[in-house]
């Protein structure tokens, strides 16, 4: 834009620039950085990740082992058929952990059924694989030593060899060498390992040879799948895994799993020449030792497995999975031979000890474990011949060296983050027999990429982002917070290639234009509102802050890059188009709510129309126009699918602070989970002040427990607006978008839609069958009603809509259930007492406050509760009867009280406990319960453990939270207004010059608004002086009012446009130069605000028919709510009232232990359910938790040190920026027109 000559806006540029080198650089600028102590804690984790897959996979190994070894016929184990029956029952463990797990997620998801063919065909092979282990490691291995039973294990990969050799036969000469190598090993190994046996005339072992050989190759068909996969097929032609689709034929296949080792393990002994009555005569020294060992053994199975897929979700593949594997064997064969070198360090030679072994038992469980290893490799040197070991030696050796080339692709497996256990493994099952042969061979030849023809899966596509933020009322220090978050994301660069997005940043800015005084021309004149005002100043400021070059003190107010932004009008209002220092673009969409229709939830739909509708669905509908035959058709609409499962838009709110992490975060879950449609982070409320610092353990208890549980048990419900990434094919599914868009004509509806229209948007979502999830690494900050008024505003709003929606769910739960595989009927339970422990807080808060005026004061128990209900009664009927300005006062006064009341209580429950001398009262034993379990939770989130501070308040403040709120939100839930940053439309100035007019008539036609006045004779100096007043008084306009019969489509004929000039004025250091709107997005808003965001009009006789309904809905909800918990109070009243009777006696314990026989306790059965279940659904929350923090350290883990920030670039040029978004259909749909069907890739 060199060309641009120099005018007087620039050259006062350029004057300030010389003297203003001052900076308001936000805190919230800061670069994100991974810290040393954040790294140092990956590494530990990461290592400690490692060490425990070896440990247990050591003591997996050695275990099993030393379990064979005592079942052999030289061993001193008083019952070998009770030795065979524990191998048996370590071969049908992981099948039994198998059928659980399955049940689970048949019961909690839904699963479909597979078809009868795919059932008999894994039975079949799952039969012959348990076969295989059942004869391997029940009939043939308690015949060898130890050594060749631990070298044997690695010979089981014969298929897995075989079929590697057919894969790679037609890729290059040097590919094949590998598994032909592997091949070549395995059967020299067997070959040597024969003939080791077989010319040991001592042994007669021919048939237990060819079982071992024979089992080592019915093993190898355990992974079968895998094995199919690389030869291009595959078994489960119906089967999706990623929706747990397999439930079933996993419970099928532990079953025959399970009852084939039985009948092994059951044939086995009679034919071996023992009898099944020789169980009885189990030694108890030998019963302790083999259940020790079993224990030992399916413990350190189950955590080898599970850290082990750890590791791969950490991205630690080759150091935490794949070398600890293979150093497994290794590990155990040093340890046999450094504890046979311990025991015989005192004898000359070997012979010499193994001679003098005393093979008698002792009393120490270690040193009979011991003896069995001693005995098992002396037996060997005593009995076989020095060559024969040193084959059995060799085939050992050529065993383990083909096992670890035929597994050698694990090292060069490409991991996603969190990548699903389903992608990593073929098959749930692991083998405890050989456990870390099992997990090497149980890993994919190759990652299973989802299928781009199936309707949920999402394929590896590049991601694309829109960031849109709605605004209304923000101030300058908001808008600071956000534009800091899209700059920082602008700066952003992940180091990892499959992590690069693009994103594009709207924000829709409600209500921006205020209109003047009328002229004298008859028009009114347009201007922007002081907030747009705020946020063009503050991208002023934060645009300085992230272009300058920081190290250079003269340059910091010289920015670098394209300084020149684009300003248009458009038919909904106008439209600011900057590109950020980096390239990418922010659009500013403000909004006239005479031409489109205001609000949030309008806000919403209007980007997701022109994202979805107009950016995204449009050029497929134009290039599926184009194509000449259905299968350019189908190539089209594919690619549709694959770009919508690949886009993606996160909702923010105008006051939102994030990190580029958080978002990555974010979408990792939708990236890796095709099924998910929504995921949010963690909410964090800033602000100062005690509402504020409620609202902080409020938000961080929902968090900690409700959306963790939520998100392990089903899904989460609510996905909040103010953070939250959602898919774009699961926005534009059925009855989703659309069902969105529909206008509130009902009284539910003002309230189901518009008040909670998060809640409602993620209802929809469920009911189509999208997952919704939780991050809890993914942290977001935004602020919080500060003002007791603006609080209570703002929960009046989020109540009823919460109670709503979640009514929704539940009337829907069967159907929903059977739709969405993350919804079970258990979870529907599990909502319906969350929802029923909700709708009893009032009550129960009462009864809490009863109990408090008895202890305390020592009232008698009628009287306790009459006081403790009626100060609610008497602020129901204020709610019915006042202002809600007075009754948010009288509730203030309220809260105060009873904060003083809970702290009494509090503390003389505490004062209470001492002086019973018990804490095992069902008072004291909830209270230290639910405060440990808010202990443990805030440790389980360091960073957010001060936060329990907070938590003292959130108690006192119970009443008010529960109680008084409750009221208040429900009483007034006709009012359909925010609530929240509203600001009072001052009162229009009456002018002067309306002195001097003689005569005023308006008359209104269509879009004329003609006004006639009959002024006084004024003198030209006068005239010009006015113009000038008026000109300079239309800076300070005043708003419009909120409803205006004008609508959409008509035009401004009446108005003068001077926000455009207004803004180019404001706005110091980037240049806005006005353009015209594309010309083909004209028919598009005009269309789209005809058909859905057209401005409502005053209808004043349906105003007051909704308002009657709201009321008379409010009257309804109201009566039901506070009846139920009226007859909740009643009930536990009486049951008071009839005393022992009914009560429940519970003996007074002791600090020491000892039980009273004179003082009892007497609990309500009624209030002792009621305190079991809330306990019960604390638990299980608490529960949930745990498991969710866990992965939640597996995604962080596996992100830390992905990111790197990018170094500071001089932006391009102004052409070469320009020339992209010509060339970008995102920006610019006319470059569709030339782009071609069979192109559509290049899209």
């Amino acid at each position: 834009m060199s060309g641009v000559s120099e005018t007087p806006q620039n050259t006062r540029d350029r004057l300030k620039k010389s003297w203003d080198p001052f900076l308001v650089t936000p805190v919230c600028d800061e670069e994100e950085k991974t810290g040393r102590c954040v790294l140092l804690f990956s590494i530990v984790i990461c290592a400690l990740v490692g060490l425990l897959v070896v440990a247990s996979g050591f003591f997996s190994k050695v275990t099993l082992l030393l379990l064979v070894a005592m079942t052999n016929e030289a061993s001193n184990l008083s019952s070998k058929p009770f030795g065979t029956l524990i191998i048996g029952i370590v071969l049908v463990i992981p099948s039994i952990l198998t059928f659980i797990k399955s049940m689970w997620k048949l019961i909690f998801t839904h699963s479909p059924s597979p078809r009868k063919g795919d059932v008999l065909m894994v039975c079949i092979i799952e039969a012959l694989g348990a076969l295989g282990s059942a004869m391997l490691v029940v009939v043939a291995m308690p015949h060898f030593n130890i050594i060749s039973n631990l070298m044997i294990l690695s010979s089981i990969h014969t298929l897995p060899s075989a079929v590697q050799i057919f894969h790679q036969s037609r890729s290059p000469n040097w590919k094949i060498t590998i598994p032909t190598i592997s091949l070549v090993l395995l059967i020299i190994g067997h070959i040597l390992f024969a003939i080791g046996y077989l010319l040991e005339t001592k042994y007669d072992l021919k048939i237990y040879v060819s079982i071992a050989i024979l089992a080592t190759i019915l093993v190898s068909l355990t992974w079968y799948e895998n094995l199919l996969l690389l030869l291009q097929k595959t078994t489960f032609h119906h089967v999706e895994p990623e929706h747990d689709t397999r439930n079933v034929l996993y419970i099928c296949s532990s079953v025959v799993r399970i009852a084939v080792t039985a009948v092994v393990v059951g044939s086995y002994i009679p034919l071996s020449g023992h009898d099944w009555i020789q169980l009885e005569s189990i030694d108890q020294k030998d019963l302790n030792s083999l259940l020790v060992l079993l224990v030992i053994q399916a413990v350190t199975s189950a955590t080898c497995h599970w850290f082990g897929v750890i590791a791969c979700k950490m991205h630690y593949v080759k150091r935490g999975f794949a070398l600890p594997l293979i150093c497994t064997t290794p590990v155990v064969c040093i340890a046999l031979f450094i504890v046979f070198a311990v025991q015989s360090k005192n004898f000359p030679d070997v012979t010499t000890f193994c001679q003098n072994l005393n093979y008698n038992a002792t009393n120490s469980m270690v040193n009979n474990l011991l003896l069995v290893v001693e005995q098992s490799i002396c037996e060997t040197i005593t009995k076989m011949s020095n060559r024969n070991i040193v084959m059995l030696f060799i085939s050992g050796i050529c065993w383990y060296l083909g096992f670890v080339l035929c597994t050698l692709y694990v090292w060069t497996l490409k991991v996603q983050r969190i990548e699903r256990t389903t992608q990593l493994f073929v098959r749930r099952l692991y083998e405890a027999a050989y456990i870390d042969q099992s997990m090497l061979l149980n890993t994919r030849y190759k990652l299973q990429k989802p299928s781009k023809s199936e309707p949920n899966q999402s394929s590896a596509g590049k991601v694309m982002v829109y960031l849109c933020a709605t605004m209304w009322h923000e101030n300058f220090d908001e808008m600071l917070k956000i534009l800091t978050s899209l700059f920082r994301l602008d700066k952003y660069k992940s180091n990892m290639k499959k992590d690069t997005l693009d994103f594009e940043a709207h924000i829709y800015f409600d209500d921006a234009f205020v209109e003047d005084t009328k002229t004298q021309t008859g028009k009114k004149k347009r201007y922007v509102n002081m907030y747009v005002e705020y946020l063009i100043s503050a991208f002023e400021e934060v645009h300085k802050v992230f272009a300058s070059n920081k190290t250079d003190m003269f340059s910091r107010n010289n920015i670098s890059g394209c300084r020149y932004q684009k300003i248009m009008g458009t038919p909904y209002g106008g439209r600011i188009c900057y590109t950020l220092p980096h390239g990418n673009l922010l659009y500013v969409h403000l909004k006239d709510k005479q031409r489109i229709r205001h609000k949030k939830r309008w806000s919403q739909i209007m980007y997701m129309f022109y994202l979805l509708g107009w950016k995204l669905f449009r050029k497929y509908d134009i290039l599926a126009e184009k194509a000449t035959n259905p299968t350019e058709k189908e190539h089209v609409g594919n690619n549709l699918e694959n770009e919508k499962h690949n886009t993606y838009v996160l909702a923010l709110d105008g006051d939102t602070d994030f990190q580029p992490s958080s978002l990555m975060l974010l979408v990792d879950r939708l990236r890796r989970y095709p099924g998910v449609g929504a995921a949010c982070g963690r909410i964090h409320p800033t602000g100062m002040g005690p509402m504020v610092w409620y609202q902080k353990f409020e938000y961080a208890v929902g968090h900690w427990l409700q959306k963790s549980s939520e998100h392990v048990f089903g899904c989460v419900l609510c996905s909040p607006g103010c953070f939250s990434l959602f898919r774009a094919s699961a926005l534009m599914d059925d009855n989703v978008l659309k069902m969105y868009s529909t206008k509130a004509t009902e009284a539910a509806h003002y309230v189901q839609y518009d008040q909670g229209e998060d809640r409602w948007l993620c209802t929809l979502l469920l009911q189509q069958g999208w997952r919704v999830e939780y991050n809890a690494a993914s942290d977001a900050y935004t602020n919080a009603p500060q003002e007791f008024v603006e609080f209570y505003n703002q929960r009046r709003r989020w109540g009823p809509s919460t109670m709503a929606n979640t009514m929704d769910l539940l009337h829907t739960g069967v159907r929903t259930a059977k739709k969405n595989p993350s919804l079970s009927l258990l979870y529907i339970l599990y909502q319906t007492l969350a929802t029923g422990a909700s709708i009893l807080s009032p009550a129960t808060v009462c009864l809490m406050i009863a109990g408090a005026f008895s202890f305390v004061f020592e009232l008698d128990t009628k009287l306790s509760l009459f006081l403790a209900v009626l100060p609610p009664a008497i602020y129901i009927i204020i709610c019915f009867v006042a202002k809600p300005n007075t009754q948010i006062a009288i509730a203030a006064l309220l809260s105060i009280g009873y904060a003083f009341l809970m702290t009494a209580t509090f503390l003389s429950i505490i004062g209470g406990i001492v002086k019973d001398n018990t804490i095992l009262t069902p008072t004291g034993m909830f209270l230290i319960a639910m405060s440990l379990i808010y202990i443990i939770t805030a440790l389980l989130h360091p960073r957010e453990f001060p936060l329990l501070i907070y938590g003292l308040l959130y108690i006192i403040c119970v009443p008010s939270g529960y109680l008084l709120l409750t009221i208040y939100s429900l009483v007034n839930m006709h009012v359909v207004s925010w609530g929240t940053r509203e600001s009072a439309a001052p009162k229009a100035k009456k002018k002067e010059n309306n002195k001097k007019v003689k005569y005023q008539k308006t008359c209104k036609c269509f879009c004329w608004e003609v006004e006639v006045q009959v002024h006084e004779k004024k003198n030209a100096n006068s005239e010009k002086e006015e113009s000038k007043e008026n000109d300079d008084s239309s800076l300070m306009a005043t708003q419009s009012q909120e409803n205006k019969s004008l609508v959409a489509n008509q035009e401004d004929c009446g108005y003068e446009e001077n926000w455009i000039t207004q803004l180019q004025q404001k706005s110091n250091y980037n240049v806005l130069q006005e353009e015209d709107l594309p010309q083909e997005e004209m028919p598009f808003w005009e269309e789209v605000i005809k058909s859905y965001l057209e401005p409502l009009k005053e209808d004043k006789q349906k105003q007051d028919e909704i308002e009657r309904d709201l009321k008379s809905l409010r009257c309804k909800v109201t009566f039901v709510f506070f009846m139920i918990n009226l007859l909740w109070i009643v009930a536990t009243f009486f049951l008071q009232l009839i005393g022992s009777t009914v009560c429940i006696t519970i003996p007074k314990v002791y600090y020491n232990g000892t039980v009273s026989s004179t003082e009892f306790f007497l609990v309500e059965p009624v209030g002792l359910m009621f305190l079991l279940s809330f306990a019960v659904l604390i638990i299980l929350q608490f529960l949930g938790l745990i498991y969710h923090r866990i992965y939640t350290l597996i995604h962080f883990i596996a992100y830390t040190g992905t990111e790197e920030q990018v170094k500071h670039k001089v932006h391009a040029s102004q052409s070469k920026t320009e020339s992209t978004i010509t060339n970008n259909v995102y920006e610019n749909p006319a470059a569709i027109s030339e782009v071609e069907p069979e192109n559509i890739y290049h899209v």
